[in-house]
């Protein structure tokens, strides 16, 4: 997810398991002007168990291509093509699910990015464009034909945006296409909503999005619901402060401190969203990180273990 899942929130993710974690969305020709913000998107830690997926999103097959040699020698493990993404910044530009309202298009994108690393390559896409236009078992199997190694289908068309509910069952289909895994998306937030989606689409994993917001245990939890993972230590209390409080200063490591301190807000209100933690007002103004750590200690540590 953009400026969501960058490297200091794989991290925390990855302290708890799960089988997969994706980048941020990494735009190819923005890649190959080697900018070090662009850069960072795509950055993996080396060493770390856990696999990393490198999401590249284009328009055009050779800057796709030559994007994904790049982050190969990176350290990607594999690289992921967004055909999914329905913001109007990235469709209007041809890229993301509007890839999916011209197939030849796509599969040329597709055929360009398998040839050119030997990692194994995924595809994201939607349902389609539009209600009319319900082309993700069309799209897959000509995917499949050209090497690409696993589907993930969001249950929504692009026209649909994030809104409605999505449609497992409909993901089905896709499925039913290929013999490749085919893992659901959409709606996926806890082990009752992918036991629910796995069930109607049949398909061989769920990947979980928003859902992880706020906190990173997420998907091992459900990996432990569904598939007999071990079970996470979810923290509470003060260990649930030190835990933010580490990511925190992630973030700022990462990121720089101006830059840290404005980007790391949305993460200090969805910990305290799912664990209903007070002074939630009061983190998002802070201007400093010693004020913000206080309070990090004082919402999530002393507070709540009382």
């Amino acid at each position: 997810m953009a400026g969501i899942t960058d490297l200091p929130f794989r991290r925390m993710v990855a302290r708890f398991g799960a089988g997969l974690v994706v980048s941020e969305m990494v735009a190819s020709g923005e890649m190959l002007t080697k900018k070090p913000s662009v850069r960072a998107k795509a950055r993996v830690e080396m060493g770390l168990e856990l696999p990393t997926s490198v999401q590249l999103a284009g328009r055009e097959a050779q800057p796709m291509a030559e994007a994904a040699k790049m982050v190969a020698d990176m350290g990607a493990r594999i690289i992921d093509i967004n055909m999914g993404c329905p913001a109007k910044k990235v469709t209007g530009g041809a890229s993301g699910s509007a890839l999916m309202r011209d197939p030849d298009h796509a599969l040329r994108l597709i055929e360009a990015t398998v040839n050119a690393v030997d990692l194994p390559v995924t595809l994201k896409m939607r349902l389609g464009w539009c209600d009319d236009s319900r082309n993700a078992p069309e799209i897959a199997r000509r995917a499949e034909a050209a090497g690409i190694r696993m589907i993930v289908v969001h249950g929504r068309t692009r026209m649909q945006f994030y809104k409605g509910e999505a449609d497992w069952a409909a993901i089905a289909e896709t499925r039913d296409a290929v013999k490749i895994p085919v893992v659901a998306n959409g709606d996926i937030v806890d082990a009752a909503s992918a036991r629910v989606a796995l069930a109607q689409s049949g398909a061989a994993g769920a990947m979980v999005g928003r859902g992880a917001q706020g906190a990173p245990w997420r998907l091992a939890e459900i990996s432990h619901a569904l598939f007999g993972a071990p079970a996470p230590t979810v923290p509470h209390g003060r260990a649930l402060s030190e835990f933010i409080s580490e990511h925190y200063e992630a973030i700022l490591s990462f990121y720089g401190r101006d830059l840290g301190l404005r980007l790391a807000r949305k993460h200090l209100g969805w910990y305290a969203d799912e664990a209903g933690a007070p002074l939630r007002a009061e983190m998002m103004v802070s201007e400093t990180p010693e004020a913000t750590l206080s309070l990090i200690e004082r919402a999530f540590g002393e507070r709540m273990a009382a």
